[in-house]
């Protein structure tokens, strides 16, 4: 199936981005929504989490307690590569299985950390970025979370550079400050008319061989 890599820094505006290509057809995995399962009480990495990383390590309510990993592995990048190692196996197991039930128009992976991973080129047929200024990405994150202002310029210190994510496209949606609802729907069905476009043309193409 035509596939497409959709990701963005934190506060870029993936999530309504997604959604909209979902309404209109295409099969849509969000590797984060499936992290966040594998990490919610009883989920399937928290036994592996518990075991490297201790008691503190889950919240009260039996979910991973993201607020202590979150500050655990920002200062102690091997305790992130250890998460990781964690969470990467299994998210991709989640993946692929639910890329063999897809009946979408066209399949949209939705990768936060697409640009960083390396592994995501020769698995899509296209790379979209949501692109945003870092201030409304800050401005967005602290509206919905609370998170301070250094917290989140921190976890944006450890995602890819705007220039570096924008190199790595091959499509660009702009969803900055001055953007609302009506123009980001816009901008969006423009990629998604494209990209319906070169998903019939790939089916004709596998049709005829």
């Amino acid at each position: 199936m035509f596939s497409v890599g959709l990701t963005g820094g934190i506060g870029s505006g993936k999530t309504q981005v997604a959604d909209l290509l979902a309404a209109w057809g295409a099969s849509v995995i969000d590797t984060d929504k499936i992290a966040h399962a594998l990490t919610a009480a009883r989920g399937a990495a928290l036994p592996a989490i518990c075991a490297e990383f201790g008691a503190q390590s889950i919240a009260q309510d039996g979910a991973m307690d993201r607020e202590v990993m979150r500050r655990l592995v920002f200062e102690q990048p091997k305790r992130r590569a250890a998460l990781e190692a964690i969470l990467h196996p299994l998210i991709d197991d989640q993946v692929r299985a639910q890329a063999q039930r897809a009946r979408g128009t066209y399949l949209v992976y939705v990768v936060p950390l697409l640009v960083e991973s390396g592994r995501w080129r020769s698995r899509v047929d296209r790379i979209c970025v949501v692109d945003c200024d870092p201030v409304t990405q800050i401005a967005r994150v602290q509206a919905r979370s609370g998170l301070t202002s250094d917290a989140i310029t921190r976890i944006m210190s450890a995602q890819a550079s705007r220039a570096v994510r924008l190199a790595a496209a091959d499509d660009v949606v702009l969803n900055d400050g001055g953007t609302d609802r009506d123009e980001l729907t816009r901008r969006t069905r423009l990629v998604h008319d494209r990209w319906c476009a070169m998903a019939a043309g790939a089916r004709l193409d596998s049709s005829q061989e």
